[in-house]
């Protein structure tokens, strides 16, 4: 593919409030650093009443919704959310009877709402800009996390492995991004 170093960039957040540690905290110093603004993407209200009003809004240029981002797939393939929220819901029934052979709860029903949110954002967001680089905030993600469901998107085709920032191999409890190292508020 061809990368085109011409265009805006915007860092992409997904509506979590600010918080001292976390991506919350970690998105608006790379936006600095990077001398870029952020892109908001919220629940709509129906779907999560509580997101959009408690999202950091920070150095925000662009904000849309979950809703205007599913159009957008829509658009450009017919059935595609549905087929997405399919997926999902497969990958929440394996993660559950996981969690039931360890003894434990079953994940929390916002997990499915998260999850679609990131990757309709993810995939919908490529559609849009011709291209999107996905970071992770940690090299070794949890399977019972909302960022693991990132193999939806792939499994789907809807963005691609090379659009990934890759992470060196790292063993034991070592951590590439040691967030008291990265934001020290």
């Amino acid at each position: 593919y061809m990368y085109n170093s011409d265009k805006p960039k915007l860092i992409i957040v997904q509506g979590d409030p600010l918080a001292e540690r976390g991506i919350s905290a970690i998105t608006p110093r790379v936006a600095q650093l990077l001398d870029v603004s952020r892109g908001l993407i919220c629940l709509d209200e129906d779907i999560a009443s509580y997101h959009s009003p408690n999202a950091d809004r920070e150095n925000v240029s662009l904000e849309l919704t979950y809703s205007e981002l599913t159009m957008v797939l829509e658009d450009n393939q017919k059935g595609i959310v549905q087929e997405m929220e399919r997926v999902v819901d497969l990958y929440l029934q394996e993660k559950n009877k996981k969690r039931h052979l360890v003894g434990k709860e079953p994940l929390k029903d916002y997990f499915r709402d998260f999850a679609l949110l990131q990757e309709v954002t993810k995939a919908a967001c490529f559609q849009i800009c011709g291209d999107v680089t996905i970071a992770h905030t940690a090299s070794n993600i949890s399977d019972f996390s909302v960022s693991s469901f990132y193999k939806v998107g792939l499994e789907l085709g809807l963005v691609y492995e090379h659009q990934f920032v890759p992470y060196p191999q790292i063993t034991g409890d070592d951590e590439l991004l040691d967030f008291n190292t990265i934001d020290k508020r």
